[in-house]
């Protein structure tokens, strides 16, 4: 699927090449050899992507690639609006074209930015959620929300889990959650961080839910006992560190003689993502518990099923915010009615963690890595 994105990108890419050429190189008063080298780049890059069979460049080219299509293209689509104006009304001066350009220095400095530094950028947001079906013994109690580590983007920069821990711990949370989506593609890819992962502190503990990517679909498994083989290991490297795994259960958090539930299920996701959940039997026996928080991957969930229960507030990621986001804009609004923040209907909340890692590319513009703080109020 990726390689039929990125042959699109480049198509998409040579496209926009050969129409900036007609448009304007070709009226450059010099040699058509030197016109030529326009195309140079884009040749050197289809150069790499052919002749990487290891892909040693994969990222830096996908970056590239991304920096050199998207601009151009937008470039062009803006630019041809001047045509009539040239053509029907004589005009001398071009608007669209300059306003082409001054979009595509925005999205080529988006892309390369976000592609070296905005990934691994790491942003706490400060949120409050107030209900009046807090016991008051709650009444300003701290959680920390993260999602989507994805540990196989960090193997070669663990400095940027470490870092996240060291913020964590520096919040001094009451309970630590994570969402799904720990792992990428298998549970081997914990080797290596469970002495990181298992330094987070929080007064009740740190809890857990499976995410898609966590049941190791997007591995190739030789049978149906490699992929059992596989939850089985994420189950026991989660204990072994400390995370406390929900499965369509709960548990309840104490102060004194108040209590809240915290309600965890497996993925529930709309095709073609799988659906685990099984949320009745995760609420079962919480039914005298005055105030409620479900755990979930796939925020899709709350409006299908949740909004019909008594939960208050749910805390999910798996949109990573699409990687982008501009003026409070993300393409991820085009996919999901619910893609990133905090919302609300009547006295029920969801809140949607853009998440620490990424996929595709290494790639984050405006929905940088994203540690939440949720304080609860009355």
């Amino acid at each position: 699927m990726f390689s039929v994105m990125f042959m699109s990108l480049i198509i998409l890419m040579i496209a926009a090449d050969i129409a900036i050429f007609a448009l304007f190189i070709r009226k450059f008063e010099c040699h058509l050899a030197l016109q030529l080298l326009w195309f140079i780049p884009a040749l050197l890059l289809i150069g790499v992507y052919f002749y990487d069979p290891d892909g040693k460049f994969r990222d830096l080219f996908r970056i590239v690639l991304l920096s050199f299509a998207i601009p151009k293209t937008f470039f062009v689509i803006i630019a041809l609006f001047d045509l009539p104006l040239k053509y029907f009304f004589k005009w001398k001066i071009y608007p669209f074209s300059v306003l082409a350009l001054a979009v595509a220095v925005v999205l080529m400095y988006a892309v390369l930015y976000g592609g070296t530094v905005g990934y691994t950028k790491l942003k706490v947001r400060k949120i409050d959620f107030a209900s009046p079906n807090l016991p008051e013994a709650f009444n300003g109690f701290k959680i920390v929300h993260v999602s989507d580590i994805h540990l196989r983007c960090w193997v070669n920069n663990k400095t940027v889990i470490e870092k996240m821990v060291e913020i964590i711990n520096s919040l001094q949370p009451d309970v630590v959650v994570s969402t799904g989506d720990l792992v990428h593609r298998s549970a081997s890819e914990l080797e290596g961080f469970e002495d990181i992962l298992a330094s987070i502190n929080a007064r009740d503990g740190v809890f857990s839910v499976f995410g898609n990517h966590d049941y190791g679909s997007y591995r190739r498994m030789e049978n149906d006992d490699a992929k059992n083989q596989n939850m089985k290991d994420m189950q026991q490297r989660k204990d072994s560190i400390g995370w406390r795994l929900l499965i369509n259960e709960h548990i309840f958090l104490f102060r004194g003689n108040d209590s809240i539930a915290l309600i965890g299920v497996e993925n529930s996701g709309e095709p073609p993502f799988p659906d685990y959940a099984d949320l009745p039997k995760a609420m079962k026996g919480t039914e005298n518990t005055a105030f409620k928080i479900l755990l979930t991957h796939d925020p899709t969930q709350w409006r299908r099923e949740v909004l019909n229960t008594n939960i208050d507030l749910t805390l999910a990621g798996h949109t990573h915010a699409a990687q982008f986001m501009l003026a409070g804009f993300s393409p991820a609004a085009f996919v999901y009615s619910e893609w990133g923040g905090m919302y609300r209907e009547g006295n029920q909340g969801l809140y949607i963690n853009a998440g620490i890692g990424h996929v595709v590319i290494p790639f984050r513009f405006g929905a940088f890595p994203e540690i939440t703080v949720i304080y609860l109020h009355r």
